[in-house]
């Protein structure tokens, strides 16, 4: 999903995950702590969706990665936040975003998406059913 806009040009690259959620948290903090560059890592609570032209639905259903090249979601958000990091997770990275791996990327981010609440760093936020569409 890649479409270059003016909200998307960032000094660096940003990742908007979901701060109610103790499992995104602990996530996007790994991520800050792995990466080869400054990657900003935000809540959606914390920012100015419009600006960014995202909508409340966007970032209750997925995370999101944004950076001047390109805007992805879901399990290619965290594709392109892995290629961003340190060896080796530029590897898995890749490896999520190529055939046939690539087809079960949104099956599997569901997935993770509903359990997220009994994985670790999960809170009680991380357990209320999304909302509906």
């Amino acid at each position: 999903m890649a479409a270059s806009t003016p909200a998307s040009a960032q000094a660096s690259p940003l990742l908007v995950f979901d701060g109610d959620c103790g499992f995104c948290t602990r996530s996007a903090a790994w991520l800050a702590a792995h990466a080869r560059q400054t990657v900003r890592t935000e809540p959606y609570q914390a920012l100015d969706l419009a600006a960014l032209e995202l909508t409340e639905h966007d970032v209750t259903h997925y995370a999101w990665w944004l950076d001047g090249e390109h805007r992805a979601r879901g399990h290619r958000a965290i594709a392109s936040a892995l290629l961003a990091c340190r060896r080796p997770w530029p590897l898995l990275g890749r490896l999520i975003l190529l055939p046939p791996f690539s087809w079960l990327g949104v099956p599997a981010y569901r997935l993770i998406a509903r359990f997220r609440g009994h994985l670790p760093g999960a809170t009680a936020a991380c357990r209320l059913p999304p909302p509906s569409p």
